[in-house]
């Protein structure tokens, strides 16, 4: 099974680098091939709401901004399952998170059952650093974009600065698991 886990942090070595790693350690566990992709390292705009609100995303499924953005969305519509892991900044995803969750949210909503991503398995990691709060309301957000896609949601992780010890084996446990059952229902 192929798990993408898209990270959308600058920070190389904080907490969210540390959320990604450990969900690239759990799924390689259980036998997948897990892959981080790095936001930050992307060139992915924000959404243009092109024409009258929806260009292509809406009839093609393809967004006509080009970027980054497409050679990311045949890899995520290939994966068997995802991981997305954000910081929190004031209660909400990152900004490189929510660019391309939102112009993904617009290609493949729109597809209804038929979206990519429809049935196929998510965790989603909020991680606070800072105060620690907002984890809840990110990942509230987060939900709501998995309904939008499809994506089942197989689990809901917030993570603060000082519960990350413990957190982290939760996300490598979570991968590990996700791929498991993929694997032992003959998906992944």
């Amino acid at each position: 099974m192929d798990v993408i886990v898209l990270s959308s942090s600058p920070n190389k070595d904080g907490l969210t680098a540390a959320c990604a790693s450990a969900a690239v350690t759990g799924a390689r566990q259980a036998g997948g091939r897990a892959e981080e992709v790095r936001l930050n390292d992307l060139q992915i705009g924000m959404c243009q709401a092109c024409d009258t609100g929806y260009g292509t995303c809406r009839s093609e499924h393809e967004c006509q901004l080009q970027d980054d953005f497409q050679a990311l969305h045949a890899r995520v519509r290939q994966a068997g399952a995802h991981v997305i892991v954000t910081p929190v900044y004031w209660g909400e995803m990152s900004e490189s998170a929510k660019a391309f969750a939102d112009r993904l949210r617009r290609c493949e909503a729109t597809r209804g059952d038929e979206s990519a991503l429809s049935g196929k398995s998510a965790i989603v990691v909020a991680a606070a650093g800072g105060s620690g709060g907002g984890t809840i309301t990110c990942l509230l957000s987060m939900e709501r974009w998995c309904q939008h896609v499809r994506a089942r949601v197989f689990d809901l992780i917030p993570v603060k600065r000082w519960n990350r010890t413990y957190k982290l084996v939760a996300i490598q446990k979570a991968a590990r698991a996700m791929v498991q059952e993929a694997m032992d229902k003959g998906t992944g």
